[in-house]
């Protein structure tokens, strides 16, 4: 409660709780210590490396970049299964709701190619993102990467742990 004093702080601490109370996530909220994996994207232009964290379950596919200006220039998140539940692919719709950074939403089918890539999704943007077909993992990473590198429609995405 350093710098907060003159207000109390019984009140300090209540306003530190109002977000939680009134449903708010916190801005800290999309911070944690993920699982990371390396990731691979095969493409025209060479091997892409990454270092991802992972979010499996539905409540860490929820939250997945919310809240995150810190993502690495070769880093991101990886949502498999997609869905969460597993099964079989189903189409995938996405949105950048509380999300800061622009991110590339790459879709990627079950064979590891990719079917579809949101360049540069808007921050805070509620517009519904959509695969072209079922897709069973998404990746998203720092908006404008795929271009830079050269990622494109068809390109072979491998992880540990791709079945």
């Amino acid at each position: 409660m350093k710098g907060l004093r003159g207000i109390g702080a019984a009140f300090a601490a209540a306003l530190l709780l109002i977000p939680a109370a009134a449903g708010i996530a916190a801005p800290l909220a999309g911070l944690r210590d993920a699982p990371t994996i390396d990731l691979t994207i095969e493409s025209k232009t060479g091997v892409h490396r990454f270092r991802v964290e992972v979010a499996r379950t539905y409540e860490e596919q929820q939250r997945g970049l919310m809240y995150r200006t810190d993502i690495p220039q070769d880093g991101g998140m990886l949502f498999t299964p997609y869905p969460a539940e597993g099964g079989r692919g189903q189409e995938a719709h996405f949105w950048m709701h509380n999300t800061p950074s622009a991110l590339d939403i790459i879709f990627i089918k079950a064979d590891g190619t990719i079917d579809k890539i949101a360049a540069d999704a808007k921050p805070y943007s509620e517009d519904r993102i959509y695969s072209d077909g079922p897709v069973t993992a998404v990746l998203e990473i720092n908006g404008g990467r795929a271009a830079a590198l050269g990622i494109a429609v068809g390109d072979r995405v491998n992880w540990q742990g791709r079945k």
